[in-house]
């Protein structure tokens, strides 16, 4: 039987399902060959991340293809409901990249604070000829310690990174309409039981008037339109802070831009794009923005973890 990962999958991944004795396909199909390649190859199980898109016109064209899986949590690239309604298995594994994602969250914020992603674009440079203008210009950075994070999407990642941040120092608050997880545990190094924090939600106009850094795990929102965007600015604190790892589209851009240039916001970091994976050039050099190629969980303990829970489920559906 054939899996075609057609977005990669990891080694674990892989020797997981030969050995249970799947054909696993992992050359990349170009998304408008994938119907006649599916058919053509006989493929029953299809594996993606965010590059391939899954939809009811594939679905329909593809009548022996029965899994499909999603490597990560967001399962917008495909017709899910659809997919499941007319007997189709799918999947994703929404617990494999949270500290991944959210140990990219913290990295920003600390690169945000300390000028670190601007002043490594300065040094190469001009390091040399204006050192102490960039010792100046970067010697106003803040501590996370004391500082307050608003998360928007509670979540498996959300909380992940709240752990993280209260490891920090940091103050945390939440909202999510999804959830009502009111407290994360955290395992400290040492200790024999682990320590409950309580979490205050708030309402996302609450969460934005109060946070110094905010950062989203949400999808857009129903309508497609974002969750953030020029009235949301507006609300937040002067100089606050806002990190993207969720998805393209979450943030308005242009709002983003407006509020970087008017110093509304005073950095932002973005993982994810609106338009991935051709992002706008106006957000690639602007200074004020810290920039990462969409690697939330580009770990290998990540997707070690993925490729081995997507195998697992593959095995439990047809065998």
């Amino acid at each position: 039987m054939k899996i075609l990962a057609n977005d990669g999958i990891s080694a674990s991944g892989v020797e997981k399902l030969q050995a249970n004795g799947f054909e696993v396909i992992t050359q990349k199909i170009e998304q408008d060959d994938l119907e006649k390649e599916i058919n053509a190859q006989g493929i029953a199980g299809l594996l993606v991340r965010s590059a391939t898109t899954v939809r009811k016109d594939l679905i329909d064209a593809c009548p022996g293809l029965k899994f499909i899986g999603r490597g990560g949590v967001g399962m917008d690239n495909i017709d899910v409901s659809y997919a499941r309604d007319i007997g189709r298995s799918v999947n994703n594994t929404p617990a494999a990249s949270s500290q991944s994602v959210a140990e990219l969250v913290m990295g920003h914020m600390f690169s945000m604070a300390r000028h670190l992603h601007d002043s490594n674009r300065q040094m190469p440079g001009h390091g040399a000829s204006e050192f102490k203008a960039l010792k100046k210009k970067y010697a106003k950075g803040i501590e996370l310690r004391g500082k307050t994070l608003g998360i928007i999407g509670f979540g498996r990642i959300g909380q992940a990174l709240a752990k993280y941040a209260l490891g920090a120092g940091m103050h945390v608050i939440a909202n999510d309409g999804y959830n009502d997880v009111q407290t994360v545990e955290l395992e400290i190094s040492g200790v024999d039981s682990p320590v409950t924090v309580n979490i205050k939600r708030l309402s996302i106009d609450e969460l934005l008037k109060t946070s110094d850094f905010v950062s989203l795990h949400v999808p857009k929102q129903a309508d497609g339109s974002a969750v953030i965007g020029a009235s949301e600015f507006d609300m937040m604190k002067d100089g606050a802070f806002l990190v993207n790892a969720a998805r393209g589209g979450v943030v308005d851009e242009n709002a983003l831009i407006a509020a970087l240039d008017s110093s509304k916001l005073a950095y932002a970091a973005l993982d994810v794009f609106d338009n991935e994976p051709t992002p706008r050039h106006d957000l690639m050099v602007h200074e004020r923005i810290a920039l990462t190629p969409h690697i939330g969980a580009a770990t290998v303990e990540a997707q070690d973890r993925i490729g081995t829970e997507l195998a697992d489920k593959i095995i439990e559906y047809f065998k």
